[in-house]
C-alpha cells in the first residue's frame, strides 16, 4: 500500500507540470495568435491542439505538438523596402515622365518649327519695340497709332538692313571673286616654293579632282539648290508669321498675358502672375543690351577691316553684328569669316591684323560691355551658353540657337523668383501648394510625424 501511494503521489505530480506545461504555452500561442482561438476551438485547449492535421499529415506525426509554434505573419512588403530605396524609386518614375514628355515636346516642336520659331522671334522684336511703344502712348498717341508707327519703323529699319547687306554683296561680288582667284595663284606659288615640297602636278591633280567631284555630284548640287528655294520659302513664310505676331503682342499683350494666366490652376496663379513681368524685363533687356553689344562690335570691328584696306568691309560688320545674336559661337563664326577674307584678299600679315583687332574687340566685349550693359539680370554661366547654343542649334538650326540663350535666361529668373516666393509664402506661415504625402513614401512619414507628436 505503501509503494501504491508513493507512486500515485508521484503520477499526480507530474500530471501537475503538464499542466502548468500546458498552460503556459496556451499562454504562448494565444500570444502569438492576438489572444483569440479559433472558433470551434475547445475551451481550455491550446488553439494549435484544436487545429486537424494537415491533409497527408498523419496525426501524432509532431506537428500539433505543443511545442511546435506556428509560422509568424509575413510582414508588408513596403514596410521591408529601405526609405531611401523607396524615395529613389518614386524619384525615378517621375523623372521618366517627365522625360517622356519632354521627348514629346521636341517632336511636337520639331514637326511645327516654323511656327515656334516665328512665334520665338517676334517675342524678341516685341521686347526691343516696346519701348518706343510705351514713350509714344506718354506722348499722347492712341495705343493702335502707336503700336502702328512703331511696328511700321521697326520693320522698315529691318528691311532696310538686310537690302543694304545683300546689295553691298552683290556690288563687291566680281571683286572679290578676283581677289580670291589672286589669292589661290599666291597660295600656289608659296606652296611651291615651300619646304613641304610640292610639286606643280600634284596642285593641278587636286583641282582637277576637285572639278570632277564637282561635275559628278552635279545632280546633287541641283537639288541643294531646289532645297534651297523651298528653304526660301519658308523663310519669307516665317518673316510673315513674325511681323504679324509682333504687331498683335506690341498692340494685346496684357490682354494676352491675362489669358495665359487663366489657364494656370488657382492655386500657382499668384506666383506665375509675379513671375511673368520679371521675366519680360529679363528678355528685354536681354535683347536691348545684345543689339547694343552687337552694334558696338560691328562699328568697331568694321573700322579696322576698312582702314586695313579689306574688301566688303561694310557687309563683314553687317554680318558680325547679326552673329552677334548667337553668343560666343556667333562672335567665333563671324570673327573667323572676316580673317578668311582677309587672308585670301590681303595675305597673310593683314589676316593676322585682323585676327588681332577681332580678339581685342571681342576681349572687350566680354570683360567690359557685357558686364556693363547686360548687368545681373541676365548673367549665364558661359558652360550654360555653349551647352544650350549647342542643343538649340541641333534642334532647330541657326534659329534654335538664337532663341536657346534668352529662353535660358528667362527659365532662370523664374526658378529663381518662384522659389524665392515658395520661402516667403513659408515665413508667412501660408501652407505650401501640393497634394499630401502618399504612395509607400507616406508610411514613413506618417511614423515622423507620430513620433513628432509624442515628443511634443
Amino acid at each position: 500500500m505503501a509503494k501504491r501511494a508513493g507512486w500515485l503521489g508521484r503520477l499526480g505530480s507530474r500530471l501537475s507540470r503538464m499542466e502548468a506545461r500546458l498552460e503556459q504555452w496556451r499562454a504562448e500561442v494565444d500570444a502569438e495568435n492576438g489572444g483569440e482561438a479559433p472558433a470551434g476551438a475547445p475551451a481550455g485547449v491550446p488553439v494549435h491542439a484544436a487545429a486537424p492535421p494537415a491533409p497527408g499529415q498523419a496525426p501524432g506525426s509532431g506537428a500539433e505538438h505543443p511545442g511546435h509554434h506556428a509560422p509568424r505573419e509575413r510582414p508588408d512588403p513596403v514596410s521591408v523596402v529601405p526609405w531611401g530605396m523607396r524615395v529613389a524609386a518614386e524619384v525615378s518614375w517621375r523623372l521618366l515622365l517627365l522625360a517622356g514628355m519632354l521627348w514629346v515636346l521636341m517632336k511636337v516642336i520639331s514637326e511645327v518649327r516654323l511656327v515656334v520659331l516665328a512665334f520665338a522671334a517676334a517675342l524678341l522684336v516685341t521686347a526691343l519695340l516696346q519701348p518706343f511703344v510705351v514713350r509714344l502712348r506718354r506722348l499722347g498717341l492712341p495705343r493702335g497709332l502707336a503700336t502702328a508707327v512703331t511696328a511700321i519703323l521697326g520693320f522698315v529699319v529691318i528691311g532696310l538692313v538686310g537690302w543694304f547687306v545683300v546689295w553691298q554683296v552683290m556690288e563687291n561680288l566680281d571683286d572679290l571673286s578676283a581677289r580670291v582667284r589672286e589669292g589661290i595663284n599666291e597660295l600656289k606659288a608659296w606652296a611651291l616654293d615651300s619646304p613641304f615640297h610640292v610639286t606643280e602636278k600634284q596642285i593641278n591633280d587636286i583641282a582637277k579632282n576637285l572639278s570632277e567631284t564637282i561635275g559628278t555630284n552635279t545632280e546633287q548640287i541641283t537639288s541643294a539648290g531646289l532645297q534651297g528655294v523651298t528653304v526660301l520659302v519658308e523663310v519669307l513664310t516665317g518673316i510673315l508669321l513674325s511681323m504679324f505676331s509682333t504687331l498683335f503682342l506690341l498692340y494685346d499683350g496684357k490682354r494676352i498675358w491675362t489669358w495665359v494666366l487663366g489657364l494656370v490652376p488657382g492655386a500657382a496663379r499668384p506666383g506665375v502672375a509675379g513671375a511673368g513681368p520679371r521675366a519680360w524685363r529679363t528678355l528685354t533687356a536681354y535683347v536691348r543690351g545684345t543689339v547694343l553689344v552687337a552694334l558696338i562690335d560691328a562699328v568697331f570691328i568694321g573700322l579696322g577691316i576698312y582702314f586695313l584696306k579689306v574688301p566688303m568691309a561694310v557687309p563683314l560688320a553687317v554680318f558680325i553684328f547679326l552673329f552677334a545674336f548667337i553668343p560666343l559661337v556667333g562672335a567665333v563664326v563671324s570673327g573667323a569669316l572676316a580673317v578668311v577674307v582677309a587672308l585670301v584678299t590681303q595675305g597673310p600679315v593683314t589676316a593676322l591684323l585682323v585676327l588681332a583687332v577681332v580678339l581685342a574687340v571681342q576681349q572687350i566685349e566680354g570683360h567690359v560691355l557685357q558686364p556693363f550693359i547686360l548687368g545681373r539680370a541676365v548673367r549665364v554661366h558661359p558652360l550654360a551658353v555653349v551647352l544650350s547654343v549647342a542643343a538649340g542649334g541641333m534642334i532647330a538650326g541657326i534659329g534654335g540657337a538664337v532663341v536657346a540663350v534668352p529662353l535660358v535666361a528667362v527659365t532662370n529668373t523664374v526658378v529663381v523668383y518662384l522659389r524665392a516666393y515658395s520661402r516667403d509664402q513659408l515665413r508667412h506661415g501660408v501652407a505650401p501648394v501640393g497634394p499630401a504625402p502618399h504612395g509607400s513614401t507616406a508610411l514613413e512619414s506618417a511614423a515622423r510625424e507620430a513620433a513628432r507628436d509624442q515628443r511634443a
